[in-house]
């Protein structure tokens, strides 16, 4: 059975036709701006958002030139997108995860900060949906429905009102114990229940959809970040993956029962399956890729490629400078939306070299103190990290995050594990696959990174790491 995956993204949409055996028949991306602005304002036009589904999708079965059985659909998470149900057409731009303008909304209801955690499993941060979802209606009025922006698309595509229960999982509107929208945490947000979609598995079939050409059965629903654990197989509680895309986030599966976080982390729906709910806790980076991207429009790199040119087999000293990759705030477990990232410890001795090698340890940083709170929380160190994403083609990261985290980095064999793992679950939806390990199939890491660094050295760089974030958290908050 093939499978046509589309992996809706921040910065592109990539779609994939897979094999039965996993393989890549087909590929189709198609590239989507991100439009900054004053305030921490982050949007993208919503109507190229779908034509980049569209685009990627049919290229992706040009290239393939096979028929496939049924389509998957990720999405970015936690941007939102205030639309017509009736028509179907926005009503503006969608407001992207990044957007930190919900501020003044999250300190407007820190009284009920706790017991929305309670609820959802979710810290009060405008990363989150719901506090988007509450400053666009407050701006704009009651016309149209503020949904996550998979919503929309799957409804232009299939007809559906629909949303599946990983994705309502980031919207700090979702009882995490049962799996149902809590009208407790929409009246708090001032948002109407009855305007937000059905919560779906994540193995659902939808409905169908001829925008690719011929009419195929939707049956695969997912965040893009709790795809791509699926696709690293991280089938047990304990085992972590981070995908180093935009963002860098950190998963790692929490088991059958919804975890309570002591690190501040977030816990949300790993997926669903028919009635079975596995879950994870979630850590983010909110500038990984992004960070690398605005090195490049400032001049300091021609692009990524130079990174392991640049940073070299040699890792910072003590008094090296050091880099807080905030540059849309900071995520868990600061939880600082209003922080913003720089350089400390700069001499008049620092060159551009010591400068791009900070920014990489500085992103390995903020994962491994990321994946101890996780450790944390588990009662042990984490094993292992699986990464995949744009920047794990970097050695010179992965093996900072391996001396770092002081342990095995296992490259994913793509780059793709969210379009892998959307197809892994229309698989499944599509009865495809008996179980979760055989809509994935069996992988061997392309290469591992052991550390190289003494554990007392990454210790001393970690604290150097926290200190610098807590100065910068510090600056914002004066």
């Amino acid at each position: 059975m093939n499978i046509l995956a589309i992996d809706q993204g921040t910065s592109s949409t990539t779609a994939l036709v897979v094999g039965p055996g996993g393989e890549v028949l087909g590929t189709g991306r198609s590239s989507l701006a991100t439009l900054a602005g004053p305030g921490g304002a982050v949007e993208q036009d919503a109507a190229a958002l779908l034509d980049s589904v569209i685009a990627a999708g049919r290229s992706a079965l040009s290239d393939a030139g096979v028929p496939v059985s049924a389509v998957g659909l990720g999405n970015q998470g936690e941007t939102v997108l205030r639309w017509d149900v009736a028509s179907g057409e926005p009503l503006g731009n969608a407001i992207s995860w990044q957007d930190r303008r919900a501020v003044d909304v999250t300190v407007e209801l820190q009284e009920h900060a706790d017991r929305l955690l309670e609820i959802t499993g979710l810290p009060l941060d405008p990363y989150f949906a719901a506090p988007k979802m509450a400053w666009l209606r407050r701006r704009d009025g009651p016309e149209g429905v503020i949904t996550t922006v998979d919503a929309w698309v799957t409804s232009r595509l299939t007809g559906a009102f629909v949303t599946d229960a990983a994705t309502a999982s980031r919207t700090m509107l979702l009882d995490l114990q049962s799996v149902e929208r809590s009208p407790e945490a929409c009246d708090i947000f001032g948002l109407q229940p009855e305007l937000q979609p059905e919560i779906v598995s994540c193995d659902s079939e939808v409905g169908e959809t001829d925008a690719f050409g011929p009419r195929l059965p939707v049956s695969g629903l997912a965040v893009d970040q709790q795809a791509a654990l699926f696709a690293e197989s991280c089938f047990e509680p304990g085992t972590a993956k981070c995908t180093y895309g935009t963002g860098a986030f950190v998963l790692a599966n929490a088991g059958s029962s919804p975890p309570r976080s002591a690190s501040r982390l977030a816990a949300c729906v790993a997926w669903m399956l028919g009635d079975r709910t596995t879950y994870c806790l979630d850590g983010q980076v909110y500038t990984a890729a992004s960070a690398v991207t605005w090195l490049e429009q400032i001049g300091m790199l021609q692009g990524a490629h130079q990174l392991d040119e640049l940073c070299g087999p040699v890792p910072p000293s003590n008094d090296s400078p050091v880099f807080v990759p905030a540059l849309a705030g900071l995520g868990a477990p600061h939880w600082a939306p209003q922080a913003r990232g720089g350089w400390l410890g700069l001499s008049l001795a620092s060159s551009r070299r010591d400068l791009v090698r900070a920014l990489v340890w500085g992103i390995a940083a903020q994962v491994t103190i990321l994946a101890g709170a996780m450790s944390t929380d588990a009662g042990g160190p984490v094993p292992a990290l699986r990464v995949d994403g744009g920047l794990s083609r970097s050695r010179a990261l992965l093996q900072a995050q391996a001396d770092l985290l002081q342990a095995r980095v296992e490259l994913y064999p793509s780059p793709d594990a969210t379009a892998l793992g959307i197809a892994a679950l229309a698989r499944l939806g599509a009865s495809g696959a008996s179980s979760p390990q055989d809509a994935v199939g069996d992988w061997r890491p392309a290469a591992v990174f052991e550390p190289r660094m003494g554990a007392q050295q990454a210790a001393e760089l970690i604290e150097i790491h926290s200190a610098a974030a807590r100065a910068l958290i510090g600056f914002h908050e004066r």
